[in-house]
Parts: C-alpha cells; structure tokens; sequence
C-alpha cells in the first residue's frame, strides 16, 4: 500500500498563489504518473493537471492552463502544484493520486479518476477576500 501525503494548502484571496505538495515516501517505482484532483462542494471531482515521472509529459484542465504548473522533484520524490492567479472557483480540496503502469499518459488519465490506483487524504484550498 502506497501512502501519499499531500500538503500546501490555506487561505489565499483571489489572485494570490500556493504551491501544493504530494510526497509518497514507500514508492520507490521509477515509472508513474501524478494526478491533482479537486473536488468542491456538491461537484464531481476534476482532473487538474498531471505529470509522468519518467518523461515528464503533463496534462491541464482548460480551466488552469496557463495558471497552474506541475512538476515533479526526483531527489525528494516530489511533485508540486504551483497554483497562480486563483480564482474563487478554484477554491476546493486538492487530492494528489498515482497511477501505476501500464497506462502512463497524462492526458488520457487526468480526465477521469479510473487509472488511479492511489489517493491521499486532500488538502483544502480556500481562495476568499
């Protein structure tokens, strides 16, 4: 089992950054994609942005593109969510996943939640004035 730990989260007014963190201290594999997910009150949860490890192909929502950058650190086996410019609709809880192979192209998974095999808890962004 592959736990994941995500941090990062807060208060920011619109406009305002954050950069979130996912970090899955037990998984030692070389070849895997990072999703960051996000789920509001009474809405489905939405595929953000996605990374693959090992090439480093990503994903964006149309909603963040341009606004969001994903990335992955291999010495501390990080990937990072650096949110800008956030909007009030942007506000939610962020969950970061991890999809193992055999599927490991970002912008076939980040649409759905189905190729992920791994969650973390989630971290709540809250974008307020």
């Amino acid at each position: 089992q592959v736990h994941l730990v995500e941090s990062g989260g807060g208060l920011v007014q619109p406009g305002g950054s954050l950069r979130l963190s996912c970090v899955a201290p037990g998984l030692t594999r070389d070849h895997y994609v990072v999703g960051w997910f996000r789920q509001a009150p009474g809405q489905e949860r939405e595929g953000v942005s996605c990374i693959n490890k090992k090439s480093g192909n990503t994903y964006y929502a149309d909603s963040v593109k341009g606004r969001f950058t994903i990335s992955f650190d291999n010495a501390k086996n990080t990937a990072y969510l650096q949110m800008s410019d956030l909007k009030p609709e942007d506000a939610a809880v962020y969950s970061c996943a991890i999809a193992l192979p055999p599927v490991t192209v970002p912008r076939l998974l980040c649409p759905t939640t189905e190729g992920f095999h791994y969650w973390g808890q989630g971290t709540q962004v809250t974008v307020s004035s």
